[in-house]
């Protein structure tokens, strides 16, 4: 029996809940109808020699809209997280003004709509005058839930003192996401910082700022009985901590932390290899690709955060923290997965059942009949070389322009749309809001 489909995907190799299976993919209105039925259908994109994964999720994206445009927007953002393979975002609220509110979080939404090329969730920053609110606020359509910053990054959200961070804890019931750096450490550490050197910068926002501002959260995360996740971990003693506390606290971590070695980054890049938490040195990221490979980090975040070659030009600690990520996020992770380091299995729990795990999400995560037909499709075998003409950007660099990977994303297709194939665009963007199984109201 053959059925008609909207879409069909034929002969790729795809990656299913049950593991890989050489078959077709039928989509019908813009949802996953059959897998390995024959079919016609109104378009057929042949997948041969191809790997078919779930639609990857970005958890942590700032497209610094508005107020930060010179930076990046929602636009060129969501245009780099496509072309990167990307199907979904979560996008940061330390904007210009904050996302702290139901107002600036309904102008995000008005602002992506046409505009956003993935579909996407905007987080509510926490702080210490909205903390009674937050409970309402996490609640509304497109809310990816609260953030909350202990250690001061990006923008002037911070909510660093116990007795607030217990009122935004108390404040709802959703998964809190933690920026978990201890700003009173940090402080009293500022005179670590060597002019003009960016390499004392993870001396300065040192290991335990880290691991204290991790023990503290989960510590208030325990007595008020509220889930958490935490943040880009930059350090193996945190993930061995998180480990004995994963029944209230998932975590993540970044390609650009499973990558980079202090060692070689600072002397290479300079400000550019600036982020915070920072780029530790190569026992660091040893340490947490072992934790990595015992299953602690729940998701594979970007932490996407551009800032101009002329603001990162200027001497350190004047240049600003962060690089941009969502568009090499899946290009590195492919390319590890090529030299062995984790299988392709581990990365797509990293990056969509994780995250449909972890947030809860309504019809995304899997290549399952029913799903939304978000797809992320790749050769795993495509030898090429990150440059600067591919990046979609608006700051224009990459700490990887020039490295040379194995294994590229092919095509980005939304809800049975075909939004990017062989680095081209579709000719609108279509991008809407995620759903969450706490929000979603059928």
């Amino acid at each position: 029996m053959t059925h008609s489909y909207d879409l069909l995907l034929r002969n790729g190799t795809v990656w299913t809940p049950g593991g890989p299976v050489t078959a077709d993919v039928g989509v019908r209105d813009g949802r996953i109808a059959e897998i390995g039925v024959p079919g016609d259908a109104g378009e057929t994109i042949d997948c041969t020699g191809l790997t078919v994964l779930p639609g990857v999720i970005d958890s942590q994206v700032h497209f610094r809209e508005p107020g930060l445009e010179a930076k990046e927007d929602l636009e060129s953002g969501s245009r780099a997280a496509v072309l990167g393979g990307v199907t979904a975002v979560f996008e940061m609220p330390n904007t210009k003004p904050n996302t702290d509110s139901a107002d600036a979080l309904n102008h995000k939404l008005v602002r992506a709509r046409d505009r956003m090329w993935c579909d996407h969730a905007f987080y509510v920053g926490a702080t210490s005058a909205n903390a009674e609110a937050l409970a309402e606020f996490e609640m509304l359509p497109g809310a990816a839930g609260v953030k909350i910053f202990m250690g001061a990054s990006t923008g002037d959200l911070l909510v660093s003192e116990d007795a607030e961070l217990e009122r935004v804890l108390r404040s709802g019931r959703r998964r809190v996401a933690i920026h978990a750096e201890d700003e009173a450490r940090m402080q009293a550490r500022l005179a670590e910082r060597i002019e003009g050197d960016p390499s004392s910068h993870p001396v300065w926002r040192d290991d335990e700022s880290a691991m204290l501002a991790t023990r503290r959260i989960i510590a208030l995360a325990r007595k008020t009985g509220r889930r958490i996740h935490i943040l880009h971990v930059t350090t193996p003693a945190e993930l061995e901590y998180i480990a004995g506390h994963k029944d209230i606290a998932t975590c993540e971590v970044t390609p650009q932390h499973l990558t980079l070695a202090g060692e070689d980054a600072y002397p290479r890049l300079g400000s550019y290899a600036q982020m915070n938490p920072p780029i530790r040195s190569g026992a660091h990221r040893d340490g947490l690709w072992h934790w990595l490979n015992q299953g602690v980090p729940d998701v594979l975040g970007s932490d996407h955060a551009p800032h101009t070659k002329d603001e990162k030009a200027k001497p350190y600690p004047a240049s600003p923290s962060g690089m941009p990520g969502v568009q090499t996020l899946l290009p590195l992770m492919l390319d590890h997965v090529a030299k062995g380091r984790l299988s392709l299995q581990r990365l797509i729990e990293l990056t969509s059942a994780g995250p449909q795990r972890v947030f809860d999400l309504v019809g995304k995560g899997r290549i399952a009949a029913g799903y939304d037909a978000d797809f992320t499709i790749v050769d795993l075998k495509a030898e090429w070389t990150v440059e600067e003409s591919w990046l979609a950007s608006r700051c224009g660099w990459s700490p990887f322009t020039g490295m040379r990977l194995t294994g590229k994303p092919v095509g980005t297709i939304i809800r049975g749309r075909r939004v990017m194939w062989e680095a081209q665009l579709a000719n609108q963007a279509s991008g809407r809001p995620v759903r969450f199984a706490a929000t979603y109201q059928p």
